[in-house]
């Protein structure tokens, strides 16, 4: 069994002082390969609470999992001595402050220089560190609006829709965390650290990807086409005899598969069928035709019918169904975390998979109460116990 120590970042020592869910997000990465995490949380008076939820909740168990909290008050001089102490011994350091709060608190990328030359920054915001927007507040619903995702999400005329996950969010900590990964493979080779950063807008424009390319090379805005594909004709989501399945025929190899496994023969041969161009100028007919014809079979025939042949088919599940799903189960996407009070916690696993560095069977930490290490942290950091006393009776630490 793979233990922490054997994981490919156990060498690297990071600091979280992010809030809600890109900056985690970004943490987390590290932390599930062996990164040893040290997550920084307000006292009590202080915290304004999560806007995902207290941390023994499902959503904060699995961000915040193989981490450990040290609750600190980073406004007082005491704690701002702790800071340093954990800068200076740390390599990444994970915020998501307003530039002017970065500042205040020597956080600012030459501040940290100062106290850790080979110290790497890495921040997170709505719109970017600097420009016309980068003050405003910048949260996973408002940028799925701003970045134009929300524009071609949705069946045509009904309006704009978000999409159901918070997927700026996590798409911006996904990038955060790869530059984290670069910016410590260039050290390996200069010495040096550097400030990495992103934001959720970059990350969404990035995401659009071949949308995105339609607009800056073809000058094309697309638009909704709901579950239709926006340039693949046919792919999408189609009737059967009980409920739904998603069929991708999408080339001509496979849309005469398709045709086959299915009798549809008068399909076959219609010359507006014939030419991927053709079949592009007919979507909607080639839509109906093909309900007609999948509305006989029941969903799980489909399924097999046409993967049979070649033909991408899947079924439409709910999350429920998409993790007992027979497939999902072999890949083993949960691993346990064992939670003092909330017992064995099965939480989604990094969806990486590496030949030399196997999964761990579990979760070495469980998401921590704040402040849970605090005094096996400050311990670390060369505090002794009267000083400890001394930090908690005076509300610096808890």
């Amino acid at each position: 069994m793979t233990s922490p120590s054997e994981l490919p970042l156990s060498r690297y020592k990071v600091l979280d002082l992010t809030i809600a869910r890109a900056g985690p997000t970004a943490v987390r990465l590290l932390a599930d390969w062996g990164a040893d995490v040290v997550r920084i949380d307000p006292p009590a008076p202080q915290d304004r609470g999560s806007v995902t939820g207290r941390r023994r909740g499902s959503d904060e168990q699995n961000l915040h999992r193989n981490k450990r909290s040290l609750c600190l008050d980073l406004k007082s001089p005491q704690g701002a001595q702790v800071l340093r102490r954990l800068i200076a011994r740390s390599d990444v350091v994970v915020e998501n402050f307003r530039a002017e709060v970065k500042e205040r608190l020597g956080l600012g990328y030459e501040q940290l220089r100062q106290l850790n030359p080979r110290i790497i920054l890495a921040s997170i915001s709505g719109f970017g560190q600097d420009g016309p927007y980068s003050e405003r507040p910048g949260v996973d619903q408002i940028v799925q609006g701003m970045s134009g995702l929300s524009s071609v999400t949705g069946e045509p005329g009904r309006g704009p829709l978000r999409t159901g996950i918070a997927i700026s969010d996590t798409t911006a900590g996904m990038f955060l965390g790869q530059g984290i990964l670069l910016a410590l493979l260039h050290r390996e080779h200069t010495g040096e650290g550097q400030w990495v950063h992103t934001s959720l807008i970059e990350g969404m424009l990035n995401k659009l990807d071949f949308q995105a390319a339609r607009y800056t090379v073809d000058h094309e805005v697309s638009q909704q086409q709901g579950n239709g594909h926006p340039t693949i004709v046919p792919m999408g989501t189609y009737r059967s005899r009980d409920g739904h399945v998603n069929i991708a025929p999408a080339t001509s190899r496979m849309w005469g598969n398709f045709c086959e496994a299915l009798g549809a023969h008068a399909l076959k041969d219609d010359p507006r069928y014939l030419e991927p161009a053709s079949r592009q100028s007919h979507r909607e007919q080639i839509d109906a035709d093909i309900n007609a014809v999948t509305a006989q079979f029941d969903s799980a025939e489909l399924v097999a019918r046409l993967n049979r042949a070649g033909v991408p088919c899947g079924p439409i599940f709910d999350i429920g169904q998409a993790f007992e799903d027979p497939q999902v189960q072999h890949l083993r996407m949960t691993r346990p975390a064992r939670h003092p009070l909330l017992g064995e916690l099965q939480l989604i696993r990094s969806p990486i998979n590496l030949s030399s560095c196997p999964h761990p069977e579990h979760f070495h930490h469980a998401g921590p109460d704040p402040g849970e290490q605090t005094d096996e942290l400050l311990h670390e950091l060369g505090y002794g116990p009267a000083e400890v006393a001394a930090l908690r009776e005076a509300g610096v630490a808890e």
